[in-house]
C-alpha cells in the first residue's frame, strides 16, 4: 500500500466560539440624563447672563446657539431613523 491511497484520518469540523446573544438597547441610564439636564441648565444659565452683563455679546452667542440647535436637530434627526 502507498501513501496516496491511504484513507486520511477524519478530524471532525471545528466550531467556531459564538458570541452569546446581546440583550437589547436598555434606556438612557437616570444619572446620565441628569448630568445631561445639568450641563445644559448651567450652559444656558452663563450664557444668560453673559448676555445680560454685556449686551453687545448677544449677537454672537445667539449665532453660536443657532448652529449647535441646528446640529443637535440633525442628530436628533439621525438617530430616529
Amino acid at each position: 500500500m502507498s501513501a496516496a491511497t491511504d484513507p486520511q484520518p477524519q478530524t471532525p469540523p471545528q466550531q467556531t466560539p459564538q458570541a452569546p446573544p446581546q440583550p437589547p438597547q436598555a434606556a438612557v441610564d437616570p444619572l446620565v440624563t441628569l448630568c445631561l439636564v445639568l450641563v445644559v441648565v448651567l450652559v444656558l444659565g452663563a450664557a444668560g447672563y453673559v448676555c445680560v452683563v454685556h449686551p453687545s455679546l448677544t449677537a454672537p452667542i445667539a449665532a453660536v446657539a443657532a448652529a449647535l440647535a441646528a446640529a443637535f436637530a440633525v442628530v436628533i434627526a439621525i438617530r430616529r431613523r
